[in-house]
């Protein structure tokens, strides 16, 4: 028997303490989200509208969809737009991307001088100003020249990807942008007030929808000697976090490089890591000695995702 439960005048489904319980678990379970006690009311308003589309009169109908119904996979795709945060700029927390030109940078192309190939992954990519910042900073260090340089953008939305491959962007993108590199690396666009990246920026980008707790999935990256992961785990529960970080570990090569943001840290997730102090940040390096889980999945990781 289907079960109603209205709010007020305005006759809006309420979310009741176990459908939350319920709704919130399988969120976890499936994206990795988590929303605590104080977070009922957050949760009821981003999907409030999902009910609406598809003609339910409760949140307990809304989680049989998602739990047992046939366009379940589809409505997974519409609720991970709801519940994930979309905030992003080009050259966001600027002191780590200087840490990344200045000192990384430099590091990775004096080991990697035999084989000339340097791939980056930017997890959690949004609309994908993180993924397109790096290859700008990869191509201004002038330290790659002439090797296999890749930069992998992945989020779970597919809207934030597909803006992503699309490259264009307006001005709030650019606000922590030097005008310097605006005028470098982006070319005025049709759109008013818009600007699309180079095409050799774009060149250097691959970008793919990605769940990050789908082990199938983020073996299609490949072998990294980078990555990014900024502002993600912290939207993750315990468990998820843990996934999260032995995927990076497995996926990075030895003495490749982990970047969390800045209100993020391994402390009672992984010790799988070493510390390794730079002179404006702290980032994560995988031991030399490691060794790695299967070999990579290829170098073209998100095939079909090139921008």
């Amino acid at each position: 028997m289907t079960r109603r439960l209205f709010g007020g005048a305005s006759g809006e489904p309420q979310l009741r303490a176990e459908d939350y319980r319920l709704i919130r678990d399988l969120v976890s379970e499936r994206l990795g989200l988590w929303f605590g006690p104080e977070s009922r009311g957050s949760l009821e308003r981003r999907l409030r509208e999902r009910l609406a589309v598809k003609g339910l009169t409760s949140f307990a109908d809304y989680y049989q969809l998602l739990r047992f119904g046939p366009g379940a996979t589809e409505e997974w795709e519409e609720a991970g737009e709801l519940l994930t945060t979309h905030e992003t700029y080009f050259f966001r927390e600027d002191y780590q991307l200087r840490a990344a030109s200045g000192e990384l940078f430099p590091m990775l192309a004096e080991r990697g001088r035999a084989r000339r190939r340097l791939h980056v992954w930017s997890a959690g990519c949004s609309t994908g100003e993180e993924a397109y910042t790096i290859a700008i900073l990869l191509l201004e260090s002038k330290l790659f020249e002439g090797w296999d340089v890749r930069v992998y953008g992945s989020d779970l939305s597919k809207r934030c990807v597909a803006s992503a491959r699309r490259g264009v962007y307006g001005p709030t993108s650019f606000r922590a942008t030097p005008e310097a590199s605006r005028r470098s690396w982006f070319v005025k666009s049709d759109v008013a007030d818009t600007w699309s990246v180079a095409p050799e920026v774009r060149a250097l980008c691959h970008f793919g929808q990605m769940n990050l707790l789908d082990g199938e999935r983020t073996h299609l990256v490949g072998r990294c000697d980078m990555i990014f992961c900024r502002n993600v785990l912290f939207y993750l529960d315990a468990s998820s976090r843990k996934r999260v970080i032995e995927t990076f570990y497995e996926r990075l090569v030895p003495g490749g490089v982990l970047l969390l943001g800045h209100a993020e840290s391994l402390l009672n997730v992984s010790t799988a890591f070493e510390l390794l102090h730079l002179e404006e940040d702290l980032v994560y390096q995988k031991p030399m000695t490691a060794i790695g889980g299967a070999g990579g999945a290829g170098a073209h990781g998100l095939s079909g995702a090139k921008v």
